[in-house]
């Protein structure tokens, strides 16, 4: 029944998310030739559109009825979109969402001055709306994506991370996007600060199950369905729940066994070719062998024990937005607090 809702809530957001995806497109015009081709195969390759969807949702939530909310779920789609394009440069992925990544197709420079590019066409977005609240929030949330970013990379195949860190990396990575759709939705309506905190509350925490459920499909999913390899993330040394729980409980032998696995992952990802390397065609196919980890974390319940914390996360969620009226709105974001955390891909 819940992907029911789903899909009715996806269909009766439908023309939101048109007008969204236009308010995009109209902004890749662009003195280089380059830069459409780019955004419109980045904005043309899928995705749920769930940034804006929050916007859209919070601010109903919270009684707006206005179009802001359309210009302001736009930029944010593109902040994320700008981090998609500088992520799979750094983590040197060859697919994203199915589709063979932007810098697999015009190289690493081209991809990270188009996701620049994307940054600058989300500031003046949020500038044009002309508050300085929805400014702040903003400025901060790119500030903290970025830490996420360079505090994952500095600890990338390191066996030692601990879950305080882990979540420092999913908070800032992943959770501050969706808290920040949900705050600004709420400060578009008439409401109190406290309200807006328990929006963003509601954001924060879906974000966090939103993650975890995300770092469980990379060691269980369909690759055909999460549209990258199985272990895609464990390959470029991400230390997610599933394996720091597993670090946590098996024995010393099985951590050193761990840890060389992880060594020749670490070894395979350095030598991948750049782009202008002839032989580039083959680079990033999977050449480690992942078993020996795989069995380890099913024996010690790493991804049961990672979907009974995403699942405690999308209740924090629903908690956190209790005691505002029921209503379509609410109901839909209590939806998808569930599906955070049932979803396939």
């Amino acid at each position: 029944r819940l992907n029911a809702r789903i899909d009715d809530l996806f269909v009766r957001m439908s023309e939101g998310l048109e007008f969204v995806d236009h308010a995009m497109h109209e902004q890749l015009e662009s003195v280089s030739e380059i830069m459409p081709l780019i955004g419109n195969h980045v904005l043309s390759s899928g995705g749920k559109r769930l940034r804006p969807m929050l916007v859209l949702l919070s601010a109903e939530l919270c009684g707006y009825t206005g179009s802001r909310s359309v210009q302001l779920g736009a930029a944010l789609e593109l902040i994320h979109t700008a981090t998609l394009l500088h992520d799979d440069v750094v983590d040197l992925s060859m697919l994203r969402r199915g589709q063979p990544a932007a810098n697999v197709i015009w190289g690493n420079r081209r991809a990270v001055l188009a996701g620049d590019f994307f940054y600058g066409r989300s500031s003046s977005m949020i500038v044009e709306d002309g508050s300085l609240e929805i400014l702040e929030i903003f400025s901060n949330t790119v500030r903290m994506m970025a830490e996420g970013e360079l505090i994952q990379l500095q600890r990338s195949f390191d066996t030692n991370i601990s879950e305080r860190q882990y979540y420092q990396v999913i908070d800032r990575k992943s959770a501050v996007l969706l808290s920040a759709a949900c705050e600004i939705g709420a400060v578009l309506g008439d409401v109190t600060r406290g309200e807006v905190r328990r929006v963003a509350e509601f954001g924060r925490a879906l974000g966090v199950a939103f993650q975890v459920r995300d770092d469980v499909l990379d060691y269980e999913a369909d690759q055909s369905k999460l549209g990258k390899p199985l272990c895609a993330d464990l390959l470029e040394g991400k230390i997610t729940l599933p394996l720091l729980l597993t670090l946590k409980r098996c024995t010393n032998n099985e951590r050193e066994l761990i840890a060389s696995v992880l060594k020749n992952a670490a070894r395979t990802a350095s030598s991948i070719p750049d782009e202008n390397d002839p032989n580039r065609d083959g680079a990033g196919e999977l050449e480690v062998d992942f078993t020996p980890v795989l069995e380890l974390i099913e024996r010690y319940l790493g991804i049961v024990d990672s979907m009974r914390r995403a699942e405690k996360h999308a209740k924090e969620a629903a908690a956190a937005i209790a005691a505002f009226p029921d209503g379509r709105a609410k109901r839909s974001l209590l939806d998808l607090a569930q599906y955070a955390v049932q979803r396939d891909h």
